[in-house]
């Protein structure tokens, strides 16, 4: 038996006047899902617990069955698993990520949608100039990177530490967002140095000269102290592997024992390369029973407002991961898939909400209900209701998580 989750991050959405009042997902051409959706079951699934963050981090422990209100200790950690960082015990780690200000206003989270080597270049100058005893920074992917702090500098000020991820608040002054709380003095200080230390450095001067905005700032949140959740093994009692361009989900899925591969050409934007995720997927699958495939482009479209990039990244992720992966499926044998979002990214919102997804399960054993198409509003008449996102895995594999 074969198991396959296929995300696509931040798919979800809502009715739009320029789409005539469908969402992309009901406006994009997706055959193969519409497909599944008529031959499986359908729902909806709740990835976000009440009074937690909406966010791919908490989205997606949810849905590879691990109930965040258990096991989320922050998404700094997650990431930082994938760049195969070891924090020590003491100390806290945090998303760090590369982002433009001007004006006082987070003019763009993502720098650009820097590069990893123009990243690097940066990341080593503030790990050279800014010397701070108890602070390191780590280099990862595009403008996503990772900080470790001693615990020990974290002690001043009162209060739970909160820090507003840098895609909530494009457009908006950063001074009211700034973290507060205890340990915000010195996050506040590191934030600030990089701005002087950033705004120099060669790198950032040919991206002006270029019109490119510039990563002059870095911006720190999501921390956390890693712990390790029981594996994926122990829970559901197979192997797998997880196809990600993202840090965050390969991290994921380290930590909990599954093989995480790099794809080359997965770049976590609209470019990445599809097809050879598919590959990497039906490879995966000759020496594995479970695989994760998840595609980024259609939430950074939502981040962006980018309607026609968000109805090409689902038509892509259609057509070349669930089209590709399920007709390896059907010539393997047995199996069984999820596919699904992991939250919702509106167009009209820029940033992830907390509404229960749309999923369907396809496969063997599956009984299939009336739902013809698959999209926000379809599945609502589904079979499954509405489940707990990370009751989801059980849905998939079969039978009960184990404790």
């Amino acid at each position: 038996m074969k198991y396959a989750l296929l995300i696509c991050d931040g798919m979800a959405d809502y009715p739009l006047e320029k789409l005539q009042g469908r969402t992309p997902l009901q406006a994009a051409k997706t055959p193969n899902l519409d497909r599944l959706a008529r031959e499986g079951a359908t729902g909806l699934a709740v990835t976000i617990p009440e009074n937690m963050t909406p966010g791919s981090d908490v989205a997606s422990l949810s849905i590879m069955g691990y109930d965040p209100r258990h096991y989320y200790r922050g998404r700094g950690p997650l990431e930082a698993v994938s760049l195969n960082i070891q924090p020590a015990a003491d100390e806290v780690v945090f998303r760090c990520n590369l982002v433009s200000v001007s004006d006082g206003l987070m003019q763009d989270y993502s720098a650009g949608h820097i590069s990893s080597r123009e990243a690097k270049l940066l990341i080593d100058a503030l790990n050279e100039e800014m010397r701070v005893g108890g602070v390191t920074f780590y280099p990862g992917v595009s403008y996503r990177h990772v900080t470790t702090i001693k615990e020990g500098l974290l002690q001043e000020g009162k209060g739970e530490l909160h820090c507003v991820p840098p895609h909530a608040i494009t457009g908006q002054p950063i001074e009211p967002n700034l973290p507060t709380g205890r340990g915000s003095s010195l996050l506040r200080d590191l934030m600030g140095k990089s701005l002087e230390i950033l705004s120099v450095q060669p790198v950032n001067q040919v991206k002006i000269d270029l019109g490119e905005n510039p990563a002059n700032m870095i911006w720190l949140w999501g921390g956390g102290k890693l712990e390790r959740p029981p594996s994926f093994k122990e829970r559901f009692g197979v192997d797998g592997t997880v196809i990600a361009a993202v840090d965050l989900i390969k991290g994921i899925g380290k930590l909990i024992g599954l093989k995480a591969v790099e794809v080359p050409g997965a770049t976590g934007y609209y470019d990445t390369d599809y097809d050879a995720k598919a590959s990497y997927a039906i490879e995966a699958l000759k020496g594995d029973d479970f695989v994760l495939v998840h595609v980024e482009a259609a939430d950074e479209a939502g981040h962006n407002a980018d309607i026609l990039q968000k109805i090409t990244a689902i038509e892509r992720f259609d057509a070349k991961i669930v089209g590709r992966v399920i007709e390896k499926l059907e010539q393997s044998g047995d199996y069984r898939v999820v596919a699904m979002p992991d939250h919702y990214t509106p167009i009209s919102v820029g940033d992830h909400t907390c509404e229960a997804v749309p999923f369907l399960v396809c496969g063997k054993d599956v009984r299939a209900d009336n739902v013809q198409v698959f999209d926000e509003f379809s599945v609502r008449e589904g079979s499954l209701k509405t489940v707990k996102g990370h009751s989801l895995m059980s849905l998939l594999v079969g039978g009960k998580a184990k404790a």
